[in-house]
C-alpha cells in the first residue's frame, strides 16, 4: 500500500505521479503500452511524451511488484502485442498513492491561500498606498 510511511511511488514525484497514471489508465481498462503513453500524453496535455523504452521499464517494474499482469494479445496480419491489466494489489496501491496525493494537495490549498492573505494582498495594498498586514 501507499502512504507517507512506505517506500512507495509517491516520494518520487515525477516518476510517482507517472506511475500512478499508469495505474489510471488500467484501472479504467486493461490495454497495450501504445495506448499508456497515449493516455500519457494526454494525462500531460502533450507536455510529456514519454520514450517507449522508459514506459516499458516502468510497466516492467509494476508487473514484478504484483501491481500489473501482462499477457500475450494475438492477432491476425498484425504483430502480437502484450496487454497488461491492474491487480489487486495494485488496485490498492492507486487507492493508497491516491489518498496521499489528496494530503498534498490539501497541504498545498493551504500555503497558497497563505500565500494569497498574506503577500498577495500585501502587494496590492502596497501599490495602493497602504501595507495590510
Amino acid at each position: 500500500m501507499c502512504d507517507e510511511k512506505t517506500n512507495c511511488c509517491c516520494h518520487h514525484p515525477g516518476t510517482g505521479l507517472i506511475q500512478l497514471e499508469i495505474l489510471r489508465i488500467l484501472y479504467e481498462s486493461p490495454t497495450h503500452g501504445y495506448q499508456i503513453m497515449e493516455g500519457l500524453r494526454k494525462f500531460t496535455m502533450n507536455e510529456y511524451a514519454p520514450e517507449p523504452g522508459a514506459i516499458y521499464t516502468m510497466l516492467r517494474r509494476l508487473e514484478q511488484k504484483g501491481l500489473v499482469t501482462s499477457r500475450w494479445e494475438k492477432r491476425v496480419s498484425r504483430l502480437d502485442r502484450r496487454v497488461y491489466t491492474i491487480t489487486k494489489e495494485g488496485e490498492e496501491f492507486l487507492r493508497g498513492g491516491l489518498r496521499v496525493i489528496k494530503k498534498r494537495r490539501e497541504l498545498m490549498d493551504d500555503l497558497v491561500r497563505f500565500h494569497e492573505d498574506n503577500f498577495e494582498k500585501r502587494v496590492t495594498s502596497k501599490r495602493k498606498g497602504t501595507v495590510n498586514r
